[in-house]
């Protein structure tokens, strides 16, 4: 299974956008993935795919549940789909992970017993067969130091960097790799970065500049797409199905994007040493009546 985590320590580099589109770009090649998104923000994953229905009701059960033991119901039937990606919905109990965890790590130390609180995530996974149903896992953190980032990190071991194209943007990806050094030996994991990805670039040449020194492989740039991603959110759907089905016509730029995120998912598919069983032309969309 090709397991990352998309993560920036840097807001507004669209974070989010990447990892839902990259889902649904696995999902066009023939792949099964999964996206585990962990924000405990309204403006999440779960929100612009259409599955966040059940976020604020407090009876239902959800993934925190799960990583302290609590579960109401086995994981599966925590799964929603959408655009044939599955999705775990984000919950507003998210907001209080840290605690719930903390405590469970309190109760077993009380009873002598060891308790990692970055391999909770990993565990539900793991007794859950994510590994043995999916091709690809995907985890959606917020964009901060927390608990969610890194049981998510210990879950996945793999980074993707969407980057801001400016130089502020080089020191976040500098950033981001000592801190992801430091958890990996700290927990004494192999922690890999499978690519950086700048996000709204001009092809400035200072902006040239910046993404020639990123140390990481850059398969793609994706050029500054505002208005196509403010569409998916107000759509609450990926790009390839907002162009397709929302677009009164065909943007040969948009295309091209398109077109980015499939060559993205083929990337990262191969450095992860699966091969979808049925890739698209890239950017091609089905003819809708």
């Amino acid at each position: 299974m090709l397991s990352y985590t998309v993560y920036s320590e840097a807001g507004g580099v669209g974070k989010t956008s990447l990892a839902a589109n990259l889902a649904v770009a696995h999902a066009r090649g023939g792949l099964n993935p999964l996206v585990v998104p962990l924000d405990p923000q309204d403006g999440d994953l779960s929100r612009l795919l259409g599955v966040d229905d059940n976020r604020a009701d407090s009876s239902a059960d959800n993934l925190v549940r799960h990583m302290v033991n609590s579960p109401r119901g086995p994981f599966d039937e925590l799964v929603r789909t959408a655009e044939g990606v599955d999705i775990v919905p984000e919950h507003n109990m998210l907001s209080d992970l840290s605690n719930h965890l903390s405590r469970e790590q309190s109760k077993a130390e009380d009873l002598g017993d060891a308790y990692n609180i970055y391999a909770q995530l990993r565990r539900v996974l793991r007794d859950a067969d994510v590994g043995g149903k999916y091709d690809v896992l995907i985890c959606d953190p917020p964009a901060t130091e927390s608990d969610h980032l890194y049981n998510a990190i210990y879950a996945t071991r793999n980074l993707v960097i969407p980057v801001e194209p400016s130089w502020k943007g080089q020191a976040s990806v500098e950033g981001l790799a000592d801190l992801a050094t430091n958890f990996a030996d700290q927990l004494n994991i192999d922690l890999g970065v499978l690519g950086a990805i700048p996000n709204g670039v001009k092809n400035t040449s200072d902006q040239r500049e910046m993404i020639e020194d990123i140390e990481f492989p850059v398969p793609e740039t994706i050029a500054d797409r505002t208005s196509l991603m403010e569409g998916c959110w107000r759509r609450q759907c990926s790009a390839f199905h907002y162009v397709q089905e929302h677009r009164d016509r065909r943007r040969d730029y948009e295309l091209e994007t398109l077109a980015q995120l499939d060559r993205l998912a083929r990337f990262l598919e191969e450095q992860g040493g699966i091969e979808a069983p049925n890739p698209p032309e890239p950017g091609a969309l089905e003819e809708t009546a």
